[in-house]
């Protein structure tokens, strides 16, 4: 089903979903796992392509999706997407802001200072825009978000290298809290998924520059992953998480981060 046939079924009192970062990895899986939970999702992807992928998908599955290409970096891009979504849809329940980079790894000498900007205009700073533009609609009927960090910068420090990655993933970290406080009065929960090794393709765009003799790192023979040895996460059990934290199941948590990540956090 097109989106243009969906405009026929306006679903005026199904909740609606805004997942960023979604036409890949675990924004995508979040975006299938809100549809089959019964939510519109408005499916956020860097390219009209990849975001049109997802909203196949959710179509093909019998769910109702809308594809934008958005730069999360760029506030004016997030803003015209909201305002979109406010007159097509005319409300906003559930934010997952999930678009992220791993960025370049580098030591502090070798890390330029754009290198530093550029990772975290998109994980920080887009992260702000998709929370700010989405805030007039959330404080409607109340909702939920959910942000999308990491182990790095929360509790594991030992990636040498990944110092602009790990500042903005912390960054996001204290951003929920703050805004969690904030936004409580209008029933709007805030929490963040910090995930471990995830089965996904963000690392195969990460630029690693002399990391390898950075730092002191432990061997574990049986694995960094306490749970699965060195078998990885998948982006669907994130995306369970996603939809756990966005129902009435999770109706009385809110600034708080889930770690998912098999134990890994613990160990290294």
């Amino acid at each position: 089903m097109s989106h243009e046939d969906q405009r026929t079924d306006d679903g005026a009192g199904t909740r609606v979903a805004v997942v960023t970062g979604a036409g890949s990895g675990i924004g995508r899986a979040a975006a299938l796992r809100l549809a089959a939970d019964g939510l519109r999702v408005v499916v956020v992807g860097h390219s009209l392509s990849t975001a049109e992928s997802t909203a196949e998908e959710v179509r093909a599955a019998g769910g109702w999706a809308l594809p934008l290409a958005v730069e999360v970096e760029d506030a004016d891009s997030v803003r015209v997407a909201f305002e979109r979504v406010a007159d097509e849809l005319g409300r906003i329940d559930v934010v997952v802001a999930s678009a992220g980079v791993n960025g370049v790894w580098a030591s502090l000498e070798d890390l330029t200072p754009q290198e530093w900007s550029d990772t975290i205009a998109t994980n920080l700073t887009g992260t702000f825009h998709t929370v700010k533009y989405a805030v007039p609609l959330l404080k409607v009927r109340g909702g939920a978000v959910v942000i999308v960090s990491s182990i790095n910068g929360t509790r594991t420090f030992s990636n040498t290298g990944a110092s602009a990655y790990s500042s903005s993933k912390a960054g996001q970290v204290a951003f929920a809290k703050m805004i969690a406080v904030e936004l409580a009065s209008a029933k709007v929960r805030v929490n963040v998924i910090c995930p471990g090794a995830i089965d996904t393709e963000i690392g195969d765009n990460t630029e690693h520059r002399g990391v390898g003799d950075l730092g002191v790192r432990a061997s574990f023979p049986d694995g960094e992953i306490p749970l699965t040895g060195d078998e990885a996460g998948s982006a669907a059990q994130v995306g369970d998480l996603v939809s756990f934290l966005t129902s009435d199941a999770s109706s009385h948590i809110t600034g708080s981060e889930m770690w998912i990540d098999g134990g890994q956090s613990l160990i290294i």
